[in-house]
């Protein structure tokens, strides 16, 4: 019997993140976020979770933006994650991981700008993109479960 590292859940957020990463409009999709994706949201060991700064991470890589607004946002989750465990070695390779795992060059669902078709690349946002992920944030905000569960 073949064992698998993923489990079914995992797999099928995934998917459903891969649906809304490659979406054929060219608007903004809805929020979706996994927590930490393909990384633990908590540490096993002690009561240390870092989740919410992966979602925060996660709302900023949804909407996309500049090179240098990745790079801000990516450095805020190290920080995030440090204040909350105090482990250097932790929040950076949180860090080395997302600088890594999340350019908008691998098509994943969870590279920098997943929430637009994969060819709009570094590009800051106009005002009426902001205003409609705002919209979209709120209306996640308002209908969601909980992501994380502290």
């Amino acid at each position: 019997m073949r064992s698998t590292v993923f489990s079914k859940p995992l797999l099928v957020v995934s998917w459903a993140f891969v649906a809304v990463a490659c979406s054929s409009d060219s608007g903004l999709s809805p929020f979706a976020s996994d927590g930490c994706s393909l990384f633990p949201d908590a540490s096993l060991i002690n009561n240390d979770d870092w989740c919410t700064c992966c979602v925060e991470h996660d709302i900023a890589y949804w909407k996309g933006g500049s090179e240098q607004q990745r790079e801000k946002v990516d450095t805020a989750l190290m920080r995030c994650v440090y204040k909350k465990t105090n482990d250097h070695v932790l929040a950076n390779v949180m860090f080395e991981g997302v600088r890594f795992g999340g350019s908008l060059y691998f098509y994943n669902w969870y590279c920098w700008g997943y929430g637009w078709p994969y060819d709009r690349k570094y590009q800051a946002l106009t005002e009426g993109e902001k205003k409609q992920a705002q919209a979209l944030l709120e209306k996640y905000q308002a209908s969601r479960q909980a992501t994380c569960k502290n």
